[in-house]
């Protein structure tokens, strides 16, 4: 078990590099939105809350490309996979466009959440530059599942590496105004992401096509780039499951968001920073899910069950021994954290003790991020997908609602109904997990 543990981090820690790049970059504009006001942090929050359930479904979309590629990788038909390639960017170019449009001329629905009319007149032409965004963006990720689900993964993480500084300069030329730039303030941090995504899909692109790494591939397309219903089903099949899961998940927490940001300006606010810092832990569990997902696919794909099953448990020790580390840190750093993104002493206050709810999900949010992706490594996506919708959306968003609005706990209520869910989808998908190997046993 120790050896496999070993091969998952090797293969997971630079997709986690990457993940953490990309999330850094959301909380470097948070952090330099939010320096010039609470309203501007919270305008952000309040599009990134409204974006992330049809971004998640792309990003869902795109995780296709990585079980695909990884089980025919796992035949060793290097044909498939470049067949796989080209069906899984046309099918993400197709969903991205569709996420960008309805984003861009969606605007409107920002003026019937109940939030704070200063905060979403700041928010709706940031959401139009974040909806173009969305296009360049699900196509590097689209790239990025390729090669990760051929275990070629220092690539896309040093372009993401790349990436944070090149935001950081762009912010703060466009932010504040720099070197005779004029002060955007949030529209420049919209500016900053969208020419900053631009700039690594490119790059990606270039690589891909010209790297020898990738040169089997690319070398049959005249044979393999074929438009086919068949393969595109396929894709769907555990995308549009994908989609589902991961959007329920974010989903309930933009739902909170935007709950949230009825109660107040400042609660909006120190929901974005508590749920920026949660964020960018998940993306740790996120990458080692990848991780496990892709090499448990590959496995699948050799039909080795043994190994799966070896594969799978190191891969959920690794979760849980990670989820207590966040936890504690969390814990004992709530406060520090909170002072980075804003000085107001009442969304530092609010921030702080967010943070201590989010120390305690820490655990659940692994694990059950693990289970999500062990399940779709041996393409069972559908009941999964229905455990989910159960977890958060019949027992975690309701009781939340009931204890924020009903019993008058605010953003703490919701963030107790947050916690059971991640609770519940935890176990749901572990259990389902555990039951698969038994069936194979």
């Amino acid at each position: 078990m120790r050896t496999e543990a070993t091969r998952t981090i090797r293969l997971a820690v630079p997709i986690i590099i990457g993940e953490l790049a990309q999330m850094s970059l959301h909380i470097v504009d948070t952090a330099m939105v939010g320096a010039i006001s609470y309203r501007q942090l919270a305008a952000a929050a309040l599009v990134m809350s409204v974006m992330n359930i049809p971004f998640v479904f792309g990003i869902g979309m795109t995780i296709s490309v990585s079980q695909m590629v990884s089980m025919a990788h796992g035949r060793k038909d290097s044909g498939a996979v470049s067949h796989y390639l080209f069906n899984g960017f046309l099918l993400c170019t197709v969903t991205s466009i569709m996420i960008s449009l309805a984003l861009v001329f969606g605007t409107g629905i920002l003026g019937h959440l109940g939030q704070d009319p200063d905060v979403v007149a700041l928010a709706v032409p940031f959401m139009k530059l974040m909806g173009f965004s969305i296009i360049p963006m699900l196509l590097f990720m689209t790239l990025k599942q390729f090669a990760d689900g051929l275990e070629f993964t220092r690539t896309a993480m040093l372009l993401s590496l790349v990436a944070v500084p090149i935001n950081i300069f762009l912010n703060w030329v466009l932010i504040y105004g720099n070197l005779g730039a004029p002060r955007l303030e949030l529209l420049g941090a919209g500016w900053a992401t969208l020419i900053t995504r631009t700039l690594i899909f490119g790059a990606l692109t270039l690589i891909i096509f010209r790297h020898r790494t990738f040169g089997a591939y690319i070398g049959v397309r005249r044979s393999q780039w074929i438009v086919r219903r068949h393969t595109i089903r396929e894709l769907l099949s555990i995308g549009v499951p994908s989609s589902l899961q991961i959007g329920m998940e974010a989903g309930a927490f933009a739902v909170s968001g935007i709950l949230i940001g009825t109660i107040s300006a400042v609660a909006q606010a120190a929901h974005q920073i508590a749920l920026s810092c949660a964020a960018f832990t998940f993306m740790v569990s996120m990458g080692l899910a990848q991780a496990g997902s892709i090499r448990v696919s590959n496995a699948y794909g050799q039909g080795k069950w043994p190994k799966i099953s070896v594969i799978g448990r190191s891969t959920l020790l690794l979760a849980l021994a990670y989820g207590i580390v966040c936890a504690i840190a969390f814990t004992l750093f709530r406060r520090p954290l909170a002072a980075l993104f804003n000085k107001d002493a009442a969304v530092m206050e609010l921030a702080a003790t967010l943070l201590l709810f989010a120390a305690v999900f820490q655990i659940s949010d692994s694990t059950q991020a693990i289970g999500a992706g062990l399940l779709r490594g041996i393409k069972d996506v559908k009941r999964p997908t229905v455990l989910i919708f159960l977890a958060y959306w019949v027992i975690g968003l309701p009781v939340g609602c009931l204890l924020g609005f009903t019993y008058g706990m605010g953003a703490r209520g919701m963030w107790l109904g947050l916690i059971l869910g991640l609770t519940f989808a935890s176990g749901f998908l572990l259990k389902r997990f555990y039951a698969r190997l038994r069936e194979q046993a």
